[in-house]
């Protein structure tokens, strides 16, 4: 089934006079247990499909279906819905707050959510426990190596059990190592049913992903399904 529908998606941004075409065109289908690479060198359009895919901005026009729900013609008070409940992001720079413990970063989704505070806690701790933190979670972001912190939002996005987990350069902050290690969690996440889109500059990052959907000038290069 297909989780993600882009028709025809353009992109403009006016500067003055000028016109700068972000996308121009873009089709792209992505069904339900994908995971997928999208990649592309800087200004290539990549950034702001994934703004797009993931509501944070709006096409000049075009369709956008995620989850049969039609995005295009949605406010900024259902867009701010459809990102808390449908999407789960994974930022470069972590986006924890500093003072509060993983467990609390994690059911900060589900605070907006309206969910009761004993849901929310059970939630978070099995969202926790899933990325492999079940004694970190009184631990603040400033006691915790990289990748961890890294874990601490993968389970963020995950606790709202998301239709599409959304990663931006997720390993870009991380050391070799380390960052193999948060791919391997993406790998088995999708395993469990997951859909992951990772959005990168790197090629051995994008090698992790079963699909990887190139961009150039605002344009898909090339869409390759690997294994």
């Amino acid at each position: 089934m297909k989780l993600i529908q882009i028709k025809n998606i353009t992109k403009v941004y006016e500067m003055g006079e000028e016109k700068l075409y972000a996308l121009r065109g873009v089709n792209l289908d992505i069904e339900k247990n994908e995971y997928i690479a999208i990649m592309g060198p800087s200004g290539s359009g990549k950034s702001t499909l994934m703004n797009i895919i993931g509501c944070l901005d709006t096409p000049t026009s075009g369709d956008y279906i995620l989850n049969g729900k039609d995005v295009h013609d949605m406010d900024d008070d259902e867009l701010a819905v459809i990102r808390n409940k449908e999407i789960g992001f994974v930022f470069q720079t972590f986006n924890l707050l500093p003072r509060s413990d993983s467990l609390h970063n994690v059911e900060l989704p589900l605070i907006y959510s309206g969910v009761s505070r004993a849901e929310r806690i059970q939630r978070a701790e099995e969202a926790l426990i899933n990325v492999g933190l079940r004694d970190r979670m009184k631990h603040k972001p400033n006691e915790l190596s990289g990748g961890q912190r890294q874990r601490v939002s993968v389970a963020r996005a995950l606790v709202n059990h998301p239709s599409l987990i959304l990663a931006d350069e997720p390993t870009g902050n991380l050391d070799t190592k380390t960052g193999e290690e948060i791919m391997a969690l993406f790998k088995e996440l999708n395993n469990n049913g997951n859909t992951i889109i990772i959005v990168t500059h790197e090629e051995d990052i994008a090698m992790h992903a079963n699909r990887i959907v190139k961009i150039r000038d605002g344009e898909i290069e090339s869409d390759i399904t690997s294994k």
